[in-house]
C-alpha cells in the first residue's frame, strides 16, 4: 500500500508535500472509518487543560463553567494542547453538565469536588422540571466550534457530550457517588422515574451533540464515564436503549461516534451494539481482546494506562509499543489513554509520547 499524506496540526504535510484534504481525510477520521493511515493517530482524553501550565494561567480566577461559557476561552483552551503536542485531533473544552446547566438544572462544578446538583431527582415531578434543550441556550458553544473549525484547517475537532446514565447518576446522587446507591435504587425501584429522566437527557445530550456538529465538528464522543458500575443485563436494560437513542439519532450527521467508559470490559459487546463506529477501552482490557468483544465493524480507540506516564521513559516506550502492536490487529485504532490525562502529568512526557506514536507506527 502506497504510503498516504498527512498534516500537522497546522495542516502542513509531515513529508514535506501537499495537505490531505481537509479533517474528513485526517488520519483521525480515516481511523475511525477503519481506512488505511499512513499511521496510528493520538489524541488524549481531557488534553485540552489539567496538566498544562498554559492552561492554568487562561484559567485563573475563571470557574469551570464559566470558562466553558467563553467562546475566545474554549477557543485557546482547546488548541492548546494541538499546538503543544502535535495531537492528530483538538477535543472541545467543556463540561458533560454544561447541557445541563443551559437546559435549567442548577447546578455548579466544585473544584475538587466535582458536578454538584442542588436539587437532586427522584421523582416524575423532577424529571418535568428538566426543560428541553434550545440551541439558543449553548449558541456559545456553537460560535466556539465555528472559531476553532476555522483556525484548526486539516485537524479534526471531536465534539462530546456524556451519556444519558452518567448524567442522570449525577443528577441523581447529586454529585459523584463511588457506590451509585441512590442511582441504581431509582433503577431498581422506579423504573419509570428514571427511564424518564433518561429519555429527557437523552433528548437534551442529542440536542447538544447535533449543536457541535451542525458547527462542524469532524467527530463526537459519548462518555459514559460510570457504566462500569453496571452489569451487562442492567447496562441493557437502563442505560443502553438511551445511548443508542444519542447516538442512533447521530447516524446520519455524517461524522464518525466514539462510545467511550470506564470499567467497561463486560460492556464491550453491547457498547458496540448502541450504535457507535468506535469504542473507547480503557486500560484493563488489550486492545485486541476487546475489539474481538466488539466485534470487526468498530475501531477502538485507547488504551495505554494514563499513570504509566509517570514511570521511567524506557517503561513508557515498551507500554506504548505493546498498546500499538495490539491495536495494529484490530480493524482501525486511535491511539489514546484509557482515560483522562492525570493534572500532574509532564507535558514534555506527552510530547514525546505522541512523537514516538509517529514514528513507530509509521506504515
Amino acid at each position: 500500500m502506497a504510503p498516504m499524506t498527512t498534516t500537522t496540526a497546522g495542516g502542513a504535510a509531515r513529508d514535506g508535500s501537499s495537505a490531505v484534504d481537509g479533517p474528513a481525510d485526517s488520519p483521525f477520521v480515516r481511523a475511525c472509518r477503519r481506512q488505511p493511515v499512513p499511521y496510528t493517530p493520538v489524541w488524549f482524553m481531557r488534553q485540552a487543560g489539567r496538566s498544562l501550565p498554559e492552561y492554568r494561567e487562561v484559567r485563573a480566577g475563571v470557574p469551570m463553567l464559566e470558562s466553558c461559557r467563553r467562546p475566545e476561552l474554549v477557543r485557546e483552551i482547546t488548541l492548546q494542547p494541538v499546538r503543544r503536542h502535535d495531537v492528530d485531533a483538538a477535543i472541545l473544552y467543556s463540561d458533560i453538565v454544561v447541557p445541563l446547566a443551559a437546559a435549567g438544572v442548577d447546578l455548579d462544578i466544585v473544584p475538587g469536588t466535582g458536578p454538584v446538583v442542588a436539587e437532586p431527582v427522584g421523582t416524575l415531578d423532577d424529571v418535568a422540571r428538566i426543560g428541553p434543550l434550545d440551541p439558543a441556550d449553548v449558541s456559545y458553544v456553537d460560535e466556539a466550534v465555528r472559531l476553532l473549525v476555522g483556525e484548526l484547517g486539516a485537524t479534526p475537532l471531536i465534539g462530546f457530550a456524556g451519556a444519558p446514565f452518567t448524567l442522570a447518576s449525577y443528577l441523581v446522587e447529586g454529585g459523584p457517588s463511588r457506590t451509585h446507591a441512590r442511582t441504581k435504587a431509582l433503577m431498581y425501584g422506579a423504573p419509570e422515574v428514571w427511564h424518564a429522566l433518561c429519555a429527557r437527557l437523552a433528548e437534551i445530550t442529542l440536542t447538544f451533540l447535533r449543536v457541535q456538529v451542525a458547527a462542524g465538528v469532524s467527530a463526537v464522543q459519548l462518555f459514559d464515564s460510570w457504566a462500569g458500575a453496571l452489569s451487562e443485563a442492567d447496562y441493557r436494560r437502563y442505560a443502553m436503549p438511551h445511548s443508542a437513542a444519542v447516538l442512533g439519532g447521530l447516524a446520519d450527521a455524517g461524522v464518525p461516534r466514539i462510545h467511550f467508559g470506564v470499567g467497561t470490559a463486560e460492556l464491550l459487546p453491547a457498547m458496540g451494539e448502541a450504535g457507535a463506529d468506535v469504542v473507547g477501552v480503557d486500560w484493563r482490557t488489550p486492545l485486541d481482546v476487546a475489539s474481538g468483544r466488539i466485534g470487526p465493524h468498530r475501531a477502538v480507540q485507547g488504551n495505554l494506562d494514563p499513570c504509566v506516564l509517570f514511570a521511567p521513559w524506557p517503561v513508557i516506550e515498551a507500554e506504548v509499543r505493546r498498546v500499538l502492536a495490539e491495536g495494529a490487529a484490530t480493524p482501525g485504532h486511535v491511539f489514546n489513554l484509557g482515560h483522562g490525562v492525570l493534572p500532574e502529568t509532564d507535558p514534555e512526557v506527552l510530547t514525546r509520547v505522541v512523537e514516538l506514536i509517529h514514528t513507530a507506527s509509521a506504515r
